[in-house]
């Protein structure tokens, strides 16, 4: 096995992470919403200050500041190969493209499910969630609780009816919601609710909860597709899971954008109307709270009826 000296470790340390990336990732850097910051084009959920070099990727909790953890961690290179990449032994490793790195993804495996899914029907009703839209979920097998944490689990599955996507989220309040993708998860295959019948029409949310929840809106009809894109990038014209779900279904004529009512959401919209406008109806249909979502929606209708129901009581 290759080894390296602690003169090398030593030299591979020096390079921050910002430095690394601008000079041999130029284009899988974007600007995100935050002033002087930088997020992933692939991973929008990292982000990185330009400045001082400091990153986090959100969803994986994990950071640093230098080139050498960067590698390790989030592009999954090994210990002796970053060191010798990061001192200009191994300039053949340099460009390495995304497509590279998925190779290495690791094998995708599902969280084990609960003995019920008692503790997610509560969260999800306490989001404003309907109870037809959660057992419609729980039927089609694309829901469930798993066991330990008892995270929602949010499923996508490939043409064969397989999960090859897990959406995981905390059901319990921190102060931060948990919220992070199932290693070796495929975004091609997004969480999709089918509709009970046919339908020519998609609409399309950023997270799962959200699809749930405009369902819910709309009196829990199963009359379209509603497909979540597990988050987006500000400036990703065509999401992988989109592109999946349309190349899957030509049946479909008419794409509804439901993406957030915020600004990187609005951008992102743009970005697919542009690339999708000449062959699809687009329709863009964000939600109605500034900087909210659907889920937010759901659940601003959900305690505006609590609250009536409680000024009824107390007439």
């Amino acid at each position: 096995m290759p080894k390296v000296s602690k003169e090398q470790i030593a030299a591979a340390k020096r390079m921050t992470a910002i430095e690394f990336l601008r000079r041999y990732r130029p284009g899988a850097l974007e600007k995100s919403s935050a002033r002087g910051e930088y997020q992933l084009v692939a991973h929008d959920s990292f982000k990185i200050n330009g400045e001082s070099s400091v990153w986090h990727w959100k969803s994986r909790n994990i950071g640093g500041r230098y080139a050498l953890n960067y590698l390790i961690y989030v592009e999954n290179v090994s210990f002796v190969e970053a060191v010798q990449m990061l001192c200009g032994e191994s300039p053949s490793y340099i460009p390495v493209e995304h497509e590279q790195i998925e190779k290495k993804r690791l094998p995708f495996k599902l969280p084990p499910k609960a003995a019920d899914n008692s503790r997610v029907t509560r969260y999800l009703l306490g989001r404003g969630v309907s109870l037809p839209v959660i057992q419609y979920c729980l039927d089609l097998k694309i829901l469930y609780e798993s066991a330990g944490y008892h995270n929602c689990v949010f499923l996508g599955l490939d043409e064969q009816g397989v999960p090859q996507y897990a959406a995981l989220r905390g059901v319990y309040d921190y102060g931060k919601t948990f919220k992070i993708e199932q290693e070796g998860s495929d975004k091609r295959c997004g969480f999709c609710i089918p509709p009970a019948g046919g339908s020519h029409t998609v609409a399309v949310f950023e997270a799962a909860i959200d699809a749930m929840a405009e369902m819910t809106l709309c009196g829990g009809k199963a009359d379209k597709y509603r497909l979540s894109l597990g988050g987006i990038s500000a400036t990703e014209k065509e999401p992988l899971a989109l592109q999946e779900f349309l190349r899957r279904h030509p049946e479909v004529t008419t794409i509804e954008l439901r993406l957030d009512n915020d600004s990187r959401g609005r951008m992102a919209s743009e970005c697919i109307q542009k690339v999708y406008a000449k062959r699809y109806n687009l329709l863009d249909l964000p939600p109605e709270i500034v900087n909210g979502d659907y889920a937010d929606m759901a659940k601003n209708k959900l305690m505006a009826r609590i609250a009536a129901e409680r000024a009824a009581v107390c007439r």
